[in-house]
């Protein structure tokens, strides 16, 4: 059984959760931890909306949190506002969006997420899709696999590392995250202190597989449409690359009015907190309200 610890769960429930009967978004459903927190601290008659592209997931949280004030939904967060519509909500009074990847989904050699673990080269957070990161190391051209690892994996090395790429599939397809942590090792380098050099690159076959960015890309947008008069939103970010577009979409939104940041800076995760869950290190929160 995967374990699932929610980040910084007590803060964003009390910066989130305003109204204790409210209907609420988890956009990023998970393995439902925020959510079972959630619903701890909320009335009878509140509801969440639980979204996750990964159907196992939805189905391990759906069991987890047993309870009927969850409405699990097979879905991207980017879709939030039409499934919601089709439940007859067009109004929420708050939404959470974790943008890390659940501990199963790194932990599941299966998923090929982790590059600390022989598995297929797959990274699909929704399996039913037909991209896979194997299509991609094994068919998009140099520019293409170079571009997607110097934009989101700020790799310096990236030409190299897709010329590698390029060499090895001539002669098989690549299928295993291991074969390709070994294609890339001489083109990336030594491994140095904990990272090992290929950890940017599996990042960039992540968010290029599942349309990350061009995802969190429309959180302001799914803001704007469902967030009522006094209602927030909070989005936990993990890299720099989607940090800086919710930085950005959040500055947008109190410049055009209408809206206000409820932290000025990021919060982050306590010492001890990161010292019981390692995961939460790199975690950033940032709130808004609409006004």
């Amino acid at each position: 059984m995967w374990t699932h610890i929610p980040i910084l769960a007590p803060q964003i429930a009390q910066l989130l959760l305003t109204r204790p009967q409210g209907t609420y978004l988890d956009g990023t459903l998970g393995l439902g931890g925020h959510t079972r927190y959630f619903l701890n601290q909320l009335g009878s008659q509140a509801r969440i909306f639980g979204l996750d592209k990964d159907p196992h997931a939805l189905r391990m949280a759906t069991e987890r949190v047993n309870d009927p004030r969850l409405t699990p939904c097979h879905a991207g967060y980017a879709q939030a506002p039409q499934v919601l519509a089709q439940h007859g909500v067009h109004q929420i009074d708050g939404a959470l969006f974790d943008l890390g990847l659940s501990s199963y989904q790194l932990d599941d050699p299966s998923r090929g997420f982790s590059l600390l673990r022989e598995g297929p080269l797959d990274m699909r957070f929704d399996t039913t899709q037909a991209l896979s990161a194997a299509d991609i190391v094994n068919t998009w051209p140099l520019d293409e696999l170079t571009r997607i690892f110097k934009e989101f994996g700020e790799e310096r090395r990236a030409e190299p590392a897709a010329r590698a790429i390029l060499d090895a599939r001539r002669t098989q397809r690549i299928t295993t995250t291991t074969q390709l942590k070994q294609i890339l090792q001489p083109a990336l380098g030594p491994q140095r202190a904990r990272v090992h050099p290929a950890t940017q690159i599996f990042q960039a076959l992540r968010i290029a597989c599942n349309q990350e960015l061009a995802q969190v890309a429309q959180i302001a947008h799914v803001l704007q449409t469902l967030l009522s008069p006094g209602a927030r939103g909070a989005v936990l970010t993990f890299h720099s690359l989607e940090d800086r577009l919710i930085k950005n979409q959040f500055k947008a939104l109190v410049q055009q009015g209408g809206w206000k940041l409820v932290n000025k800076h990021t919060l982050v995760p306590s010492h001890d907190e990161i010292q019981a869950n390692p995961r939460a290190r790199s975690a950033k929160l940032r709130v808004i309200e609409r006004l």
